[in-house]
């Protein structure tokens, strides 16, 4: 079978006074039965093309779904006198979302995902939301994949969803402290959150009333509530700026007040407790550092330092309790949990907290946007103390490579942190640690049936070093059975964009790889925030470059080191990762094997110069502004699209959603059409469209484990013939 050969539709595109002809912006109407044809031709020729890849596609699906405990259920938590739980029965594709009161013995069903799915080929939940009398829950759903939420309140008493039907919203909301008005962001024509809306419980959802417009296009609205329940936030952000205001809970028709009005350069996220706010900032910190403030007085003139800043380390996150906090640090690559009595904060004075600033590390010195933006709504400790005794202290883990973090944690009087952690050999586990005995308990490990022993894979931490001499974390795993001679094949993942950390996780499906002895490598390069905010800040704008050489040079160090051979080397990033993949393909397409592009985001000038397109106006402080020519020219300079010429490219899997709201359909479209125009080899170029799901794939969890299976077994099938 053929490749499918798109036509040619000139369309000259003018900035600057500099011409691009574009032959394929025809594709970028996805109501035209012309262009559904030519992405249902693609399909047919992936088929085709991966015909003799369909039984072991079927056998990765069936053995990574063996591995998955399908009667499985979450760690259950407490709040508001009530369990809540998580479950999944045996056959169910989608979760069913229980609680128990306390003093009763049976759990009841609140949703059953499975049903509310049946009539729709994709279907998600999001924003569960319970009332503060615990009566009602409200949730968004969306049943087209472009992330665009209808909200729906269920009445728990009597089972029965109210009328109120909330259209084109975010998903997530928040109800007044009567539980009588809900609050909610919507979108505008380019998906963006821009109005804060209030909702009466039974009005007409066309007479909400807007509490807040956001005008600036680069901002995107969203809405919280403190864990303290005495404040509604609405937030405003971009890139590199921040703005909240707050409205009392128990006075949902009253005025909102500026915490702090916007500045450039001026990130911010709070977190109320007692009279007090605390605030993670940047001001005068890049990595970040803890203050706090009276509740009347929020101007950042007023803000003392709590928790300083360090040159070395990175302040992610905090929790607060009433007796201790845990700062989530990340140094040298990996996050350690800090944690430190709140009696040291009863004055708050910087040099009180410089106590073993150095965790212990390794000596070897991850949809264009992750995710939406919220606010930090947990409280922080009064300044009681634990008691004699208690010392600041980080908690020890066991993996060169790994990931940690802080778990659902509502209740605020107690000694005990729930965190989870894993790593590229063990499961996701969910601990609860006492932070006075010191005490760690396993609640739970995520199950992995069939023959799985950690003993039985490798976890390596090394750096690769850049040819500008950085050195650059690489996540590295393997079967212990799996030669280190360069006949491995090997997969080299990354990110690397909107400061989002690609953490060493745990994957169930990646184990189909090892156990066909794949090396398996996550490349920790810049554009994330793996090495601080300068790690960031050296990927982004002006240096995004440093991205792509990062990657390539680690591909060139795993070679040297004898780890694979450049007719065993893969690479494959999504989203802002395909974007990754476009551009080393351009720029070193002899180094790889195979690449796989998973919603790739290569269209970069034609995009980022549409501000109808989702995302595109808020992310000028990520890419930049094409509209100015000195970003103009250093996009175009990168853009995988436009960087598209007549040579050699290496065998490429292209994946993309019809519906996606993230990067359009037609970036993957358009590229793969002018690849096969211009590319001089013989090598594979497939494209696959999902014609009925967007930028996170298929929502079930099992058809997901399909997308992966046939990743997998391209792969494997490059991999064999290698």
């Amino acid at each position: 079978m053929k490749a499918p050969i798109a036509k040619k539709v000139p369309k000259t595109l003018t900035a600057h006074q500099h011409d691009r002809q574009d032959n394929y912006y025809w594709l970028n109407d996805r109501e035209d039965p012309e262009v559904i044809a030519h992405l249902e031709a693609e399909n047919a020729y992936f088929e085709a093309r991966t015909q003799v890849q369909s039984e072991l596609r079927e056998t990765l699906f069936q053995e990574i779904k063996g591995r998955i405990k399908e009667d499985d259920t979450s760690v259950p938590y407490i709040q508001d006198g009530y369990e809540y739980q998580t479950k999944f029965e045996t056959g169910d594709q989608y979760p069913r979302y229980l609680r128990r009161k306390l003093d009763e013995a049976d759990a009841k069903l609140m949703l059953n995902v499975n049903e509310m799915a049946e009539p729709y080929d994709f279907y998600n939940v999001g924003g569960l939301n319970i009332s503060d009398d615990n009566r009602y829950l409200a949730y968004g759903e969306d049943t087209v994949s472009r992330r665009i939420y209808t909200i729906h309140i269920k009445d728990l008493l009597t089972g029965q969803n109210l009328p109120d039907q909330i259209p084109n919203t975010t998903g997530g909301s928040v109800w007044s402290a009567d539980g009588q008005y809900l609050f909610y962001s919507v979108k505008d024509e380019a998906l963006r959150p821009y109005k804060i809306m209030r909702h009466r419980l039974g009005t007409a959802p066309q007479d909400d009333a807007v509490i807040y417009e956001e005008t600036d296009e680069t901002f995107r609205a969203f809405v919280g509530r403190s864990k303290s329940k005495k404040w509604i936030v609405v937030g405003s952000a971009q890139t590199v700026s921040t703005e909240y205001h707050l409205l009392r809970a128990d006075d949902p028709l009253g005025e909102l007040r500026c915490f702090q009005p916007r500045e450039r350069n001026l990130e911010y996220s709070i977190a109320h407790i007692d009279d007090r706010f605390y605030v993670l900032t940047n001001k005068d910190a890049k990595n970040f550092q803890l203050m706090a403030t009276h509740e009347d007085q929020t101007g950042k003139e007023n803000w003392k330092t709590v928790i300083p800043h360090r040159d070395e380390t990175l302040l992610e996150d905090v929790d607060l309790f009433k007796h201790f906090l845990v700062l989530s640090e990340r140094t040298n690559g990996l996050t350690q949990l800090r944690i430190i009595g709140a009696d040291s904060l009863a004055t708050p004075v910087a040099s009180s907290f410089r106590v073993a600033d150095t965790p212990p590390v390794s000596p070897d010195g991850a949809q264009r946007s992750p995710g939406s933006v919220a606010p930090a709504t947990s409280p922080l400790p009064n300044g009681e103390g634990l008691g004699e005794g208690f010392a600041p202290h980080y908690l020890d883990f066991p993996d060169e490579a790994y990931m940690a973090y802080t778990s659902v944690n509502p209740e605020f009087d107690t000694e005990v942190l729930r965190f989870g952690y894993q790593s590229m050999t063990t499961p996701a586990s969910t601990y609860d640690y006492n932070v006075v005995t010191r005490q760690k308990t396993l609640l739970k490990q995520q199950p992995v049936l069939g023959e799985f022993a950690p003993e039985d894979y490798i976890s390596e931490r090394r750096f690769s070093e850049s040819r500008d001499g950085t050195k650059v974390p690489l996540s590295i795993v393997y079967h212990k059975d799996t030669p280190k001679d360069g006949t491995a094949p090997l997969l080299l993942y990354a990110y690397g964009s909107y400061g989002y950390s690609m953490d060493p996780y745990f994957s169930v499906a990646r184990l189909s790889l090892l156990n066909r002895h794949f090396i398996y490598v996550i490349a920790h390069i810049r554009g994330g925030e793996e090495m601080g905010r300068s790690w960031y800040e050296d990927g982004k704008l002006l240096n995004k470059k440093n991205t792509f050489t990062d990657f390539i040079d680690a591909g060139e160090w795993l070679l040297a080191n004898n780890y694979t051979a450049k007719e065993n080397l893969f690479a494959m990033g999504g989203s802002a990762g395909g974007l990754l993949m476009g551009a080393v393909a351009n720029m070193r397409p002899d180094l790889w094997a195979g690449v796989v592009a998973q919603v790739p985001f290569v269209d970069v000038v034609t995009t980022m110069l549409d501000d109808s397109i989702p995302l595109t106006t808020g992310e000028y402080d990520e890419w930049g502004n094409p509209n100015e020519k000195e970003y103009y020219d250093y996009i175009l300079s990168y853009s995988p699209y436009d960087q598209v010429e007549a040579k050699d490219y290496p065998n490429m899997l292209v994946t993309t959603g019809l519906h996606d709201s993230q990067v359009q359909y037609w970036e993957p479209a358009k590229w793969v059409a002018k690849l096969r125009e211009l590319k001089t080899d013989n090598n594979e170029l497939l494209l696959h469209t999902d014609m009925k799901v967007g930028h996170g794939g298929a929502s079930g969890r099992f058809d997901s484990i399909k997308d992966v299976a046939r990743d997998y077994a391209w792969l494997i099938s490059k991999g064999e013939k290698s």
